[in-house]
């Protein structure tokens, strides 16, 4: 069992960790893709993003330039033109996406007894519209800007523990994504928290894998509680 009392810092993946990112995705996606005569699944775009993006991502580009790469591989996917303004378009619908219910509850809660850090693949104006969201103040953010590289590098988080003012000994990493943050952060032997909002469905943005974090939760807001609890 974890003894999640000798963590003085959590750093979060945010966007599918902190922020429903799948429903950003979708609710950009979906409609453009009806808009140009297709009906497509949601698990079908979601399986498709997961194999887009990754592979736009090297070698390292803005991650406006990454979405917008993706954007137009889906039109390229369904033989189907897309604009400019179509393909910049979901990187602009990230000023709307929005937290999930437990999140903000569950960072306040967390704040009272830990510092607070979120590691992420974006950009830092990106990133901008998400941070009042969250409903606190972070001590250290590490984006993919800052260090030009994205998860699951280990340079995002070697970078995060340069940057971090306590020991990797009590840092614990929380995220839903097992590719992009649990398996390169246990690699590193920093603690880790995998925060299952799965619960059963096929489909995800994330490039699905099996690994054995140390912690599983189906919510930042449960892991608010079993930190609490303890």
């Amino acid at each position: 069992m974890l003894d999640l009392s000798r963590f003085e810092c959590l750093s979060f993946d945010c966007y599918g960790t902190l922020i429903d990112w799948e429903s950003g995705i979708l609710g950009y996606l979906r409609p453009l893709l009806k808009g140009k005569g297709l009906n497509v699944a949601d698990d079908e775009i979601l399986n498709l993003y997961s194999e887009f993006e990754p592979q736009r991502q090297q070698p390292y580009q803005r991650y406006r330039n990454v979405l917008a790469a993706v954007v137009r591989d889906f039109g390229a996917q369904y033989a189907v033109a897309v604009t400019e303004q179509e393909a910049n378009g979901l990187a602009e619908s990230i000023r709307s996406w929005e937290p999930f219910a437990d999140t903000v509850p569950a960072l306040k809660k967390l704040k009272t007894r830990c510092k607070l850090a979120v590691l992420s693949n974006i950009d830092d104006d990106l990133f901008a519209f998400t941070a009042p969201k969250l409903g606190v103040e972070l001590d250290t953010l590490v984006t993919a800007q800052q260090v030009e590289s994205y998860k699951p590098s280990l340079s995002n988080f070697e970078t995060m523990l340069a940057r971090l003012p306590v020991s990797k000994e009590r840092h614990l990493h929380v995220a839903e994504s097992l590719y992009h943050d649990v398996v390169p952060a246990q690699s590193l032997g920093i603690a880790t928290v995998w925060v299952n909002r799965r619960q059963g469905k096929q489909a995800a943005a994330t490039k699905l894998i099996k690994a054995k974090p140390d912690l599983e939760v189906p919510t930042v807001g449960a892991l608010a509680e079993v930190v609490a609890a303890g």
